[in-house]
């Protein structure tokens, strides 16, 4: 019979120097806990014979370190962050685009203190929260005025909810698109309570299908950029000058869901153009589109947003909308947004990450892909470099590539899955992808400073 009298009791353990510090760091209650199941443990493994007999030393070094263990895991934060070797720049399940270092840090300035989220500091009262970013929204647009909110789908549903609500919204039956996790254009038109109203074929609708389709119960014309699928052939689309043009003509706004939220290149000349066809927001603004919506975690390359710009009588209407107060981003979010676009008000878009990831060329980093393979083959590793190609992601450009280089890896006696499963356990997670068998890594995503990490892996 196993002798329990080696076990100590809780409160024994928790006075030893490792379990203190254990305490100071997860607290008192959690530590308790932790220290009684492993003792139940314990017992259970003793009781049962599966565990010999063993001493009291024995017995508080098992203890110590099941608790230890136990107390990392349940106390390992879900959230963590990732390298992306993916090649994936706006990875939508790596939480898209990768804040610059200049919002992190206005984040970190405004997270630790009070802020004029709400407060006019000119005039010692009240304020409003929707005048945040607005100044820089408007010089970048070109917009009379405009709003933010927590994402796309929501600038589009309350747009709809403040200025077709009950009425009928046209849109081309090719852009009744599905977004990301399932959510469709159908749905949010729905849920605003506009009433959709769709006009010509799923590849050809003409400006002749909008205009038969118009009567006095149409509120909007909604444009919806098909951010993630392409149709190709025989097809046929109205240009935003032509909807504008019809809209004038009728007295019906335009408004133009553009998704990405793309500011344009900056001015380099050697910078590829995979983005020839995504719009540029104050393209469609100079075009007259009354209203334009899009993403500000994507192209823009600033926190999860969704921002609608436009005509300021129509934003005021937007902005007194109940929906408004449910869907309004927080002091961190404007935080972030702000100094993002600061980066592109002022011409320094390539400190915003996503914008310099786009503008790497195949040499910047095919020289980084080199020095890595180097390392790694230093460390057993079967590493080469070859060529292959990046791609934008989050629903952006679709069919859109960037030519770039990738590291090959390969290890004795594992395969890819086993290398890639590696790689995401190790700290940092890596996140690869696998390509004709093999794992690659593309440092086009990979932050700079992160180089050194993958070099030990």
């Amino acid at each position: 019979m196993s002798d329990f009298r080696v076990i100590p009791s809780i409160e024994q353990l928790r006075q030893r120097d490792a379990m203190r510090t254990l305490e100071t760091r997860y607290g008192r209650a959690a530590l308790v806990d932790a220290l009684r199941a492993e003792t139940a443990a314990l017992r259970d493994h003793l009781g049962a014979g599966n565990v010999a007999a063993v001493t009291t030393g024995e017995a508080i070094d098992t203890i110590e370190r099941g608790a230890a263990t136990r107390l990392r895991a349940s106390m390992r934060p879900s959230l963590t962050g990732v390298i992306n070797a993916t090649g994936v720049i706006i990875h939508t399940n790596l939480g898209r685009a990768p804040l610059s270092r200049a919002a992190a840090a206005r984040i970190a300035a405004i997270a630790t203190g009070y802020t004029n989220l709400e407060y006019d500091l000119a005039r010692g009262t009240r304020g409003r929260r929707d005048a945040h970013a607005t100044h820089l929204l408007t010089r970048l647009t070109g917009a009379g005025a405009a709003v933010v909110v927590n994402n796309n789908a929501a600038a589009t549903m309350l747009l709809l909810a403040a200025l077709a609500n009950g009425r009928e919204v046209l849109i081309s039956r090719g852009e009744l698109v599905e977004i990301g996790g399932g959510f469709r254009v159908p749905d949010v038109m729905a849920q605003s309570g506009a009433i959709l109203r769709e006009v010509g074929t799923t590849n050809r609708t003409r400006i002749a299908d909008f205009a038969a389709a118009i009567s006095d119960r149409t509120a909007l014309i909604l444009r919806v950029h098909p951010s993630n699928f392409r149709i190709e052939g025989f097809t046929e689309r109205p240009s935003l000058a032509d909807l504008v043009s019809l809209g004038r003509r009728f007295n019906v706004p335009i408004a133009e869901d553009l998704g990405s939220g793309w500011f344009g290149w900056p001015d380099r000349a050697d910078l590829p153009r995979p983005l020839a066809d995504e719009p540029i927001v104050s393209d469609s603004i100079e075009a007259g589109a009354d209203l334009v919506s899009f993403s500000g975690d994507k192209l823009l390359g600033g926190p999860q947003a969704g921002i609608i710009a436009g005509r300021a009588e129509a934003i005021a209407r937007i902005a007194r909308h109940p929906l408004m107060r449910a869907l309004r981003v927080d002091k961190l979010t404007y935080a972030a947004l702000e100094a993002t676009l600061e980066a592109h008000a002022i011409g320094r878009r390539e400190e915003v990450p996503v914008i310099r990831m786009l503008g790497l060329s195949v040499a910047e980093i095919g020289a980084r892909a080199d020095a890595l393979a180097a390392s790694l083959a230093a460390n057993g590793w079967h590493a080469r470099v070859i060529d292959g190609v990046s791609t934008i992601g989050g629903g952006s450009a679709p069919g859109a590539e960037l030519p770039t280089r990738l590291v090959q890896l390969e290890r004795d006696g594992l395969s890819a899955d086993q290398i890639e499963e590696r790689l995401r356990s190790s700290d940092p997670p890596v996140i690869a992808r696998i390509q004709d068998d093999h794992v690659v890594l593309d440092l086009r995503t990979v932050l700079p400073e992160q180089d050194k990490i993958l070099a030990n892996l």
